[in-house]
């Protein structure tokens, strides 16, 4: 059993590759066994807005020369994005919970309508029936009916909803710190202290 905590990061096909990004370097960073599953669409995705293949190359490798050994006390295991036979498909497999950064309106539907057609929307599935946290970070506007009402239901079964909306009070000069923003709202989910940015009120 890995002394380290586990959380599984799924990775969709809206934009917002960056809030992947620093999402994943945020739970590396506090020593986090990062189980990540990509997208076809997620890759693509990485690929074309922020220049990674997450699919092909080794993650801890693109990571280390993305951020160097600030990322060395977590690390990555990988998974097929249609391996339903994976471990983290089970809910014998102890983990935290899971974050979908970013969640498309595809797999937010998939996950409120019980599909699991895939692995991220069985291992979402699996947090959910067994009362873990699940956290989506939801990027797309404006938003329709049907984006609402699954997000409701997804609400009435435990899950939360983190819709890619960085706050401006913390004076972010780059991008990064804006998706530091949405990392840090993500780790404090999951009860993790973090300095990602000033929290309101603090002092400069």
């Amino acid at each position: 059993m890995s002394h380290k905590r586990r959380v599984i990061i799924g990775v969709t096909g809206a934009s917002g590759g960056i809030y992947a990004i620093r999402t994943i370097r945020a739970f590396l960073i506090h020593g986090f066994e990062v189980h990540l599953v990509v997208s076809d669409y997620g890759n693509f995705v990485l690929k074309d807005e922020c220049g990674i293949d997450l699919r092909n190359d080794e993650p801890m490798e693109i990571f280390r020369k993305m951020f160097g050994y600030d990322v060395e006390s977590g690390a990555i295991v990988r998974y097929n994005f249609r391996d339903l036979t994976a471990r983290i498909s089970s809910g014998s497999f102890e983990v935290e919970g899971m974050v979908i950064v970013p969640c498309s309106v595809k797999t937010l539907s998939g996950i409120a309508n019980g599909i699991s057609s895939n692995l991220i929307e069985r291992s979402a599935d699996v947090c959910l029936k067994e009362n873990r946290t699940l956290v989506l970070v939801l990027r797309e506007t404006p938003l329709n009916l049907i984006h609402i009402q699954n997000m409701l239901m997804l609400a009435h079964a435990g899950a939360k909803i983190l819709p890619a909306s960085p706050a401006f009070y913390q004076k972010p000069k780059t991008f990064e710190d804006l998706a530091d923003f949405i990392a840090g709202k993500v780790l404090s989910l999951f009860k993790v202290e973090h300095n990602l940015y000033k929290k309101w009120g603090e002092e400069e």
